[in-house]
């Protein structure tokens, strides 16, 4: 079973912003994650070498501060990496779906299918699938 198998005659969408905001998003990600540590190291190092534990209580709790919002940081990325990938999956070209042959016309019986009228049905859907 072929299941990318496109659409003859089908044509993209033109890129957009996702394309531009995917080719960013490692610099983003980049950025996004050595700012802040590198602010964190900035206050590691002026501070003082046996600081007060007014200090050092602040210290710690400005690493603790730091990764939350770079792990936070990461969660935005990663959700946006997945909107852009939804995006640029439903702009690509039309696939074929899997063939399903509607038991009924356009018009619906006045009456129920018969068991072997269905199971004629199954046997010919199921020969057709397998071509």
């Amino acid at each position: 079973m072929n299941w990318l198998k496109k659409l003859p005659n089908t044509q993209t969408a033109p890129c957009g912003l996702e394309w531009a905001l995917w080719r960013k998003l490692p610099l983003i990600a980049l950025l996004g994650t050595l700012l802040p540590f590198a602010a964190l190291l900035a206050a590691h190092v002026w501070g003082a070498v046996q600081p007060e534990p007014y200090d050092a209580r602040w210290l710690q709790t400005l690493d603790y501060m730091v990764i939350g919002a770079v792990l936070f940081h990461w969660s935005v990325v990663a959700t946006l990496a997945i909107g852009c990938l939804i995006v640029r999956v439903m702009k690509g070209p039309g696939y074929v779906a899997d063939g399903y042959a509607l038991p009924h016309s356009d018009q619906p019986r006045k009456t129920m299918e018969t068991a072997a009228e269905a199971a004629r049905f199954r046997s010919q859907a199921t020969h057709s699938d397998v071509l």
